[in-house]
């Protein structure tokens, strides 16, 4: 007799968690590997992005405020405070993240069935696919940057001209000492933080996706068991069918409900964050709209738009992709319950009609994700995002 092959047991941190491990350890946010090192590592890379932060507010002080100067500072601070918000903020939370994490792995640890086994392979793939993207769009992205900073000195070596160029920054930066003699450590501590707060924005970004993605695949697990248990009804020994019956039913409850345990968990952890998150989101792009706006109308430099032209992209991407993933969520979980209305259930024994019943009360409560109570994911919210922010540059505009 041939012996049964064993499953093999999935390991989340090594399969599908492997890129965005990567990016957490290089700004020191893995939740599984927290040593002296990793945070003093933290402490550093967070006092690189705060700086720069703050360096960017201080024209306010150093120069006269005009509303001119105002969109100029905010328009650049604004993206930066979004990714000092969640850089903080998912370190507070590190401790919570790394129990959600462990919940899941103890879920997958459950399924056995090979079926179910490719279920989460699909949507683990899905993860790692969508974090390799956004890893290789950030590298990009950096790259441009960085090549744009240095792009009027390269044109020089190419085609050297008589008149000396003053150095500058892609934004405004007030440093209180002579940035023309200290330029370009300068330009390092900016790129610092630059390149720290791309890798924290993917890293925590694309692990929260990644996380929302096997949420996801464990509601899709729920729907293949109910329908599993309808076939059950084929066989012909009743006592065994009712027993099968009966695990399958509460299996499906069971996971179905871990896993809705598990992305509101996920939410109330990060509730404030997110809240902050969108706030400033709303903020950044408006104001780097109407610079854009600005740059293109009175024929500015046309470097200077490029990090504006970065950051809406970048701040839209990220309300999309936000919506989108919870947007899955809720369409998922609704799939399951029209299943769950689409067996027949009526051919059942009784007690089990009873099981189902439930099942199908649990469904008439459509299933959200929320924040703050304010914002439901949705692609109608990232509409309703979009639409507030170009209403805030119109206002802007108009008072211009």
């Amino acid at each position: 007799m041939r012996p049964r092959r064993r499953m093999k047991m999935i390991r989340l941190e090594t399969q599908y968690f492997n890129l965005n491990r990567i990016l957490l350890l290089a700004v020191g946010l893995w939740p599984y590997q927290q040593s002296n090192f990793t945070r003093l590592q933290f402490i550093f890379f967070s006092t690189i992005l705060t700086t720069s932060l703050i360096f960017q507010c201080t024209p306010f002080i150093s120069q006269k405020c005009t509303p001119d100067l105002v969109v100029k500072v905010l328009s650049s601070a604004s993206i930066f405070a979004f990714i000092v918000i969640m850089y903080n903020t998912f370190c507070v939370n590190i401790e919570a993240m790394k129990n959600l994490l462990e919940q899941l792995q103890h879920t997958y640890n459950e399924v056995k069935d090979k079926n179910e086994l490719a279920i989460i392979n699909a949507y683990g793939y899905n993860a790692k696919q969508c974090t390799a993207v956004f890893t290789i769009s950030g590298i990009c992205s950096l790259s441009v940057l960085i090549v744009a900073e240095f792009w009027s000195r390269i044109l020089d070596i190419i085609s050297p001209m008589n008149v000396s160029q003053l150095h500058s920054l892609p934004i405004i930066m007030e440093y209180f000492i002579d940035q023309e003699k200290y330029f370009y450590w300068i330009l390092l501590h900016f790129n610092v933080s630059l390149c720290i707060g791309i890798t924290a924005l993917i890293g925590i970004g694309t692990t929260i996706i990644a996380y929302f993605q096997h949420m996801c695949g464990i509601i899709r697990i729920s729907s293949y068991r109910i329908k599993r248990t309808v076939q059950i009804n084929t066989l012909k020994n009743d006592k065994l069918k009712n027993e099968i019956l009966m695990q399958g039913i509460i299996s499906t409850v069971e996971i179905h409900r871990q896993a809705i345990k598990l992305s509101e968990l996920l939410i109330s952890t990060n509730e404030k964050m997110f809240f902050c998150l969108i706030t400033v989101g709303v903020v950044s792009l408006s104001l780097n709209l109407f610079r854009i706006f600005q740059i293109a109308s009175y024929g500015d430099d046309i470097m200077e738009i490029l990090f504006p032209f970065i950051s809406v992209a970048v701040t839209i991407l990220a309300m999309f992709i936000a919506n989108y993933v919870t947007q899955d969520l809720t369409d998922i979980n609704d799939d399951l319950f029209v299943t769950v209305y689409n067996i027949q259930w009526y051919k059942t024994p009784l007690h089990i009609q009873k099981l189902i019943l439930f099942l199908l009360q649990k469904g008439t409560k459509k299933f959200t994700i929320s924040v703050g109570g304010l914002f439901i994911g949705s692609l109608e919210c990232f509409a309703m995002l979009v639409k507030a922010s170009v209403s805030y540059f119109t206002v802007i505009y108009s008072m211009q």
